[in-house]
């Protein structure tokens, strides 16, 4: 008996590793050192920081993997597991360095997971960091034929004393929300369950979503919020905080970006919400709260900013070719989401 007889290919490891290795080097950074394939990348600190603070950040794609298995469809997921890390690291100022990801499989499948890396590749490339290196791990029996889950890891930089951390936050300040994509990565348990029990097609169109079918439509990629961002900072907009709108929606993402003794206050009407939901919403009889404790509804990452700038960093990001809105301003509380009910 050898390893290939217990499920584990080697030499389809190393091919895939050949496969990869462009889509690697496209991402790469002039702080980059070395190549693909030691037990460590090497990454040189930018230059031009006083005092510079490193960033790190996890996340994964969550079961909307499970649509892209069904679907084999693996193209889009690598962008998601980006886009996850590397707008959380964002919240804080910082500029994403670089990323590692691991993929898990029960037996490699060299043309899957192929598309799954194109996407991490273009996710890197929007997001402006360099894929040092991976995992790739071949565990037969413990995934489901053609299933694999991802995890990916980011590092970023900032300086000290540009680092945000909510205190920077006055009451009076505008919350400036900026518009998702549509579900982005979170909420998809609740969406396949809506789905199935429906027994609606994946394939299906509908009026209110377009001439695309539905799984294109959920299967969209999560927005990456870094180079508009990092322009608006770099062009001396003041920003005091900022927010990644993900799992538990604006209600438990929002707290987060506050000082202490904040609240904030939403007008709901301000801003563009995406024909997903409202169809989530009637194909699942979900309530509002439901609907808001679940998914971004339309608004991916938040800025917060002084109330005399508001306008125009609205219209600075709109030549950014991203929409924005008012969506609320900072009030005295106990760190909720008012105005949602």
């Amino acid at each position: 008996m050898d390893y290939q007889q217990a499920g584990v290919d080697l030499e389809a490891g190393r091919s895939f590793v050949e496969q990869i290795s462009e889509l690697v080097q496209k991402t790469h950074r002039r702080e980059v050192l070395g190549g693909l394939g030691g037990f460590g990348g090497y990454f040189q600190l930018p230059t031009g920081y006083t005092e510079p603070v490193l960033v790190s950040g996890t996340d994964g794609v969550g079961t909307k993997l499970k649509l892209a298995h069904m679907l084999n469809q693996h193209n889009t997921v690598g962008i998601d597991l980006v886009a996850m890390c590397v707008n959380d690291i964002l919240t804080c100022g910082a500029e994403p360095l670089f990323f590692l990801d691991y993929i898990a499989t029960g037996q490699l499948e060299p043309e899957q997971l192929q598309a799954v890396v194109e996407g991490i590749s273009t996710g890197c490339q929007v997001g402006g960091c360099a894929l040092l290196g991976g995992e790739t791990a071949e565990m037969p029996g413990f995934y489901q034929e053609g299933e694999y889950n991802l995890a990916g890891f980011c590092v970023g930089i900032v300086e000290k004393s540009r680092l945000l951390d909510g205190s920077q936050v006055e009451v009076g300040d505008r919350v400036i929300g900026l518009a998702s994509k549509g579900i982005h990565s979170n909420g998809f348990s609740l969406v396949r369950k809506i789905v199935a029990d429906q027994g609606i097609d994946w394939s299906a169109t509908f009026p209110e979503l377009g001439e695309k079918p539905l799984a294109e439509v959920a299967l969209t990629p999560t927005r990456i919020y870094v180079p508009p961002v990092l322009e608006a900072i770099r062009s001396g907009y003041e920003i005091h905080s900022m927010a990644h709108i993900t799992g538990g929606g604006l209600p438990e993402n929002l707290p987060r970006s506050l000082g202490n003794d904040q609240s904030v206050r939403l007008n709901p009407g301000s801003w563009s919400i995406p024909s997903i939901f409202s169809w989530l919403a009637q194909k699942g009889e979900l309530s509002a709260e439901t609907l808001y404790d679940t998914f971004n509804m339309g608004i991916g990452f938040v800025l917060i900013v002084p109330p005399t700038i508001a306008e125009e960093i609205i219209a600075f990001l709109k030549k950014q070719q991203i929409n924005a809105y008012d969506i609320g301003e900072v009030v005295s509380g106990d760190g909720e989401v008012i105005g949602l009910e």
